[in-house]
């Protein structure tokens, strides 16, 4: 586990990117088999009828064999997409199997913008959200975009609001001993690894 005390948060995000990013396709591999195994069963995950995800970019652990099983159970999947403008904000849209995704301006891949696919935040069931590095106390460090966080604002600002279920997703080498929260962060109900949950 990374010891951050001595790192600002930019230098803890390159270093944990790094560590990602080195992983061996095959060690991917086993990692998005075992977080499969870690989720797919679980009564979160099969209760959950709307449920987000992403694409992994950037050596992020891969939650598309949880996509595809999500898509067989008949559950509805949404990934994010990012809006022309604000230039800021993201949604969520509705994504079905076989869907052509293209490059976003930070190349990543989602489905073409469809105003009457999306759906609000708020009426997901489950959220799995990437993210860079995650302590055991629900926090976790982003790319430091801020669209997860400006996505998930409202739920500080109604606290009687719960949904989604907002789960991270990462290798066990982004784990941290502790990471400073800022007063935008939204905490995570759990982060699952392919090893075991946090």
């Amino acid at each position: 586990m990374l010891d951050t005390t001595a790192l600002s948060r930019a230098q803890l995000r390159r270093k944990l990117r790094a560590q990602r990013r080195a992983l061996s396709r095959q060690a991917q591999k086993q990692a998005a088999l075992g977080l499969y195994k870690q989720l797919a069963q679980h009564p979160l995950f099969r209760r959950a009828q709307h449920i987000a995800l992403y694409l992994p970019n950037d050596g992020e652990i891969d939650p598309r064999p949880l996509l595809r099983a999500a898509q067989q159970r008949g559950k509805a999947t949404y990934l994010p997409v990012l809006s022309p403008w604000p230039r800021s904000k993201m949604v969520f849209q509705r994504i079905r199997a076989g869907e052509p995704l293209l490059k976003n301006r930070l190349g990543i891949y989602e489905p073409r913008r469809n105003c009457k696919t999306q759906r609000k935040v708020w009426t997901l069931d489950l959220m799995l959200l990437p993210l860079v590095g995650f302590d055991r106390h629900g926090a976790r460090l982003g790319m430091g975009g801020g669209f997860y966080d400006r996505s998930l604002a409202y739920r500080s600002m109604r606290k009687n609001w719960h949904n989604p279920t907002l789960l991270g997703l990462a290798h066990e080498c982004q784990q941290v001993d502790r990471l400073a929260m800022a007063s935008w962060d939204v905490p995570l109900q759990a982060t699952v690894t392919d090893k075991a949950w946090y």
